[in-house]
């Protein structure tokens, strides 16, 4: 009997062996419609990690005047480090009325804590224009940045300066990944910035090799709306998100087309990606509801949970740096880079870290890649300074920083 219980105790106790893997609730546009209390509420349910769903339970709650639960969000919100806006600081106490305006005051957060711990190691000049990622090989110095608007990838070879080779048939490049010998990169290319081409261009993953105009191309398949983000497995096989469309692809090794993993429907936006340690799972970060995990078995489809406090959506770039997972998050507020400690299996997150938060030289940070202990990426991204592929009339382009930060040595 003491066994027994002891064994009850410790089922209990450990959340690995108590629960099963969260389902995933299939997200789309309409999902992002609901607006009611009540299915808002069962929307962060579904997403209990997301800061998105909580500030649009946020809203109905002001509407109901729930003011009990509006407090609750708030506390969540602020457990969390999410920092409003100033306006929205002054606004939301007067909305909920005299009554409960101190209590909602003492949980905004007023100071955004800064954390810098990334250095400029490279600046690519203005003229090359939205940058969107960057891969940097731990072997060598040489880094190469991928430009939306530019249709072409810059090479940088440590000399400070740059060189801008255009890619027949390019779209729109974005994610880029090197395969495990460095015999071949991948970009992604897609209509991301919705420009208005004269002709169609390629939209699927483009191979470059030496030759870089006459690159291999692999196409996406019928349905598939972009791709963008990308991530590579040790085989080589590469895995590629649509933000626009939803679904989830893959190129295995001498593949001539991109094959379907998840169907659009089950992800709102999926953007980053990596691989975890066994190799068994694909980590997706849907921007707006949080993180997923893909058994590569099967294809089926969990919600990473978090055993700690933590938000999980507003992931753009996500990566696996040993037993940790490295996610950009320039979608909550303020931005930051957090790194995600998982558990011994994969399956949760059981720490979370901020590395860097609110820098002042930052704009918006976009991609970039794992170099050894380090994440190399863009620290001034500029989607704001485009409109459809031009040049916004009052924000010209400016440089684009580069950074390195260190990252402590992941465990496997």
């Amino acid at each position: 009997m003491r066994i027994l219980l002891a064994a009850l105790a410790l089922t209990a106790a450990s959340p690995l062996l108590a629960q099963e893997n969260a389902a995933w609730r299939s997200v789309d546009a309409q999902t992002g419609q609901i607006r009611d209390l009540d299915g808002l509420t069962a929307l962060a349910e579904a997403f209990p990690d997301s800061s998105s769903v909580r500030l649009r339970l946020l809203n109905a709650q002001l509407g109901a005047e729930d003011f009990y639960g509006l407090k609750q969000t708030l506390r969540w919100l602020m457990d969390r480090g999410y920092v409003f806006s100033e306006v929205a600081r002054d606004q939301i106490p007067k909305l909920v009325g005299e009554k409960h305006a101190e209590d909602v005051a003492a949980l905004l957060i007023r100071d955004v804590e800064v954390i810098e711990a990334s250095e400029v190691v490279a600046t690519v000049p203005a003229e090359a224009g939205l940058i969107e990622s960057v891969f940097a090989p731990e072997s060598t110095p040489l880094m190469v940045a991928t430009s939306v608007t530019g249709n072409s990838v810059h090479i940088y070879t440590g000399d400070q300066s740059w060189t801008s080779i255009a890619i027949p048939g390019a779209n729109d490049l974005s994610g880029i990944v090197g395969e495990p010998d460095d015999s071949m990169g991948w970009a992604a290319s897609a209509n991301l910035d919705e420009s208005e081409d004269a002709e169609e261009f390629f939209t699927g993953l483009i191979g470059l090799r030496g030759d870089f105009q006459n690159p291999v191309l692999v196409p996406a398949p019928e349905g598939a709306k972009a791709v963008s983000d990308l991530t590579i497995s040790p085989d080589a096989t590469v895995y590629a998100s649509d933000p626009i469309g939803g679904g989830i692809y893959r190129k295995p090794v001498g593949a001539t087309e991109l094959e379907v993993l998840v169907a659009p429907g089950t992800f709102r936006s999926p953007q980053g990606l990596a691989i975890s340690a066994d190799k068994s799972r694909l980590y997706v970060s849907d921007y707006r509801y949080g993180l997923a995990m893909i058994n590569l078995g099967d294809g089926s489809v969990s919600r990473l949970q978090s055993d700690v406090p933590a938000i999980l959506d507003g992931v753009d770039g996500l990566w696996r740096h040993g037993d940790r997972l490295i996610a950009m998050q320039n979608g909550t507020s303020p931005m930051r880079i957090s790194a995600f400690t998982l558990s011994d299996d994969g399956l949760r997150i059981s720490a979370v870290e901020t590395l860097e938060q609110a820098h002042p030289g930052w704009t918006e940070p976009l991609g970039g890649s794992i170099s050894g202990d380090a994440l190399v990426y863009v620290a001034t991204g500029q989607w704001d300074r485009f409109v459809k592929g031009e040049p916004a009339q009052d924000k010209p382009p400016i440089p684009t920083d580069i950074r390195r930060l260190p990252l402590a040595s992941g465990q496997d």
